[in-house]
């Protein structure tokens, strides 16, 4: 039985260049793999850049909606849903060998879980790609039912500047100043982002004394 994978980790820590790295390894050994992520990703338009230069076209920009918490169920699908499962379906029809999935943070909780039923009832391999938390260190809803469903987790590593592992997304406005408030989801608004540990997070955006 083929599973859902979450693999995760803090911005900047290579996520995007494994996923292109996976789709290629699929590719080289004759396999179709579709490329997807939520449409709430401006950042690239219908493209995914790694910030080693590298980019692919999506096959497939998942529609953003709100969803319910319970699992998805028989008679209770969206329009959005409908779409998101029809072309789920017509991908197995066309002999794909993997589904794989950027940005997967912000995936509505209904979305996870059509993965989720998608690779038991299909048997192919789903894996999604994402941040854990948002800059105020909490779960975005995507991530957090990943963790819930997902068959293996798996953390992407990456630095801070001190060296040690960073696993925190801090934002920082246009004047460079790290900040704890506004949107948990603002992007190409002139904000950017630096992966910290937990130490250096508190003493650079919850300004605690160590």
């Amino acid at each position: 039985m083929s599973k859902l994978y979450f693999r995760y980790g803090a911005m900047n820590c290579g996520k995007t260049t494994v996923l292109l790295q996976v789709a290629n390894n699929y590719e080289e050994r004759g396999m179709k793999v579709k490329i997807m992520k939520p449409s709430i990703d401006t950042k690239g338009e219908d493209t995914i850049v790694s910030r080693i230069g590298i980019s692919r076209k999506v096959d497939y920009l998942i529609k953003t909606e709100e969803s319910p918490k319970e699992m998805i169920g028989e008679g209770n699908y969206s329009e959005v849903d409908n779409e998101f499962i029809n072309y789920l379906a017509k991908s197995f029809k066309e002999g794909i060998s993997c589904i794989i999935v950027d940005e997967a943070q912000f995936l509505s909780r209904r979305q996870v879980d059509i993965l989720f039923i998608f690779a038991k009832k299909y048997d192919i391999p789903v894996i999604c790609y994402g941040l854990r938390t948002d800059f105020q260190g909490n779960l975005f809803p995507g991530s957090e039912r990943l963790f819930s469903l997902a068959d293996e987790i798996e953390e992407v590593y990456t630095i801070c500047r001190c060296g040690k592992k960073a696993r925190f997304n801090a934002r920082k406005n246009i004047f460079g100043e790290f900040t704890k408030t506004g949107e948990q989801v603002m992007i190409d608004q002139g904000d950017t982002y630096e992966s910290l540990c937990g130490k250096c997070y508190l003493k650079k955006v919850m300004k605690l004394e160590l």
